[in-house]
């Protein structure tokens, strides 16, 4: 088992900055890759960034050149950098880790963006 916590969350204005963690605990030694995902009222959860074991980090398109995905081996914690944010990046952020068998998810952290 894996269990995540995440922080960093809360409301900031139209261009501005919040930094995410997300610290794993359990079987760590499993863990495969590790990302974020945002669920925003009324849509589907959808996929913002992730990185691998190996430090290769991917962005969805809507993020791209305003986030930084980075991955702390040493405190099995990641972190997403959000910069230049938008109104619509309003959502729940939940962390994920991947080993070879299953996702765990964290419980979520709220980010607001106001105009």
């Amino acid at each position: 088992q894996v269990q995540l916590a995440e922080s960093g969350g809360g409301f900031v204005q139209a261009g501005g900055s919040l930094r995410l963690s997300c610290g794993a605990s359990g079987s760590i030694s499993n863990i495969g890759a590790m990302g974020w995902h945002r669920q925003a009222p009324g849509k589907q959860r959808e996929f913002v960034a992730f990185v691998t074991s190996s430090a290769a980090t991917t962005y969805a398109d809507s993020v791209k050149g305003r986030f930084t995905h980075s991955r702390d081996g040493a405190k099995n914690t990641v972190y997403l950098q959000m910069n230049s944010l938008k109104r619509e990046d309003t959502a729940v952020y939940y962390c994920a880790a991947q080993t070879m068998t299953n996702t765990y998810w964290g419980q979520g952290t709220q980010v607001t963006v106001s105009s």
